[in-house]
């Protein structure tokens, strides 16, 4: 699946979040759907955070996680109001949470590949960070996928 598809149909939404866990959960709810629900997302997202964190640097994580009953994938991206510990040096203030068919390996990988490339932009960053409320959020996040191929 391109990145393309899949930002179709992104959860955005600007919040508060005490830490790294209600983040998570949040996000988790974002991504429920009737094929996975959010406690199972929650924790599928809470056991790759056992393994490392998923914060890539400049304020940024992006926390992913597998199901079985998943179709296709499914993405939210939060920006939140104060920063939360994401096990990096930094705080992390812009989350792109990602939950994945099981099946999906090169996918998935390929996926994150583009998301951190669209993230390792400033510009992209700092608009992200400027953006007082989801469809903001979305407008943002749009612009670099206008310039890729589908």
């Amino acid at each position: 699946m391109p990145l393309n598809d899949l930002m179709a149909a992104v959860s955005t939404r600007v919040l508060a979040a005490a830490d790294r866990d209600s983040a998570l959960r949040i996000a988790a709810g974002l991504l429920a759907c009737r094929e996975a629900g959010a406690e199972t997302i929650f924790r599928s997202l809470c056991d790759r955070e056992r393994v490392g964190s998923t914060a890539i640097g400049h304020g940024i994580a992006i926390p992913h996680g597998r199901s079985p009953t998943l179709k296709r994938p499914r993405g939210a991206f939060l920006r939140l109001l104060q920063p939360v510990d994401f096990g990096g040096a930094e705080g992390v203030d812009l989350i792109f949470a990602m939950a994945v068919p099981a099946h999906y390996t090169h996918q998935h990988l390929m996926l994150l590949s583009e998301l951190a490339e669209i993230f390792s932009d400033a510009g992209v960053r700092d608009a992200l960070r400027a953006a007082n409320d989801g469809s903001a959020l979305r407008q943002v996040l749009d612009r670099p996928l206008q310039t890729r191929p589908s």
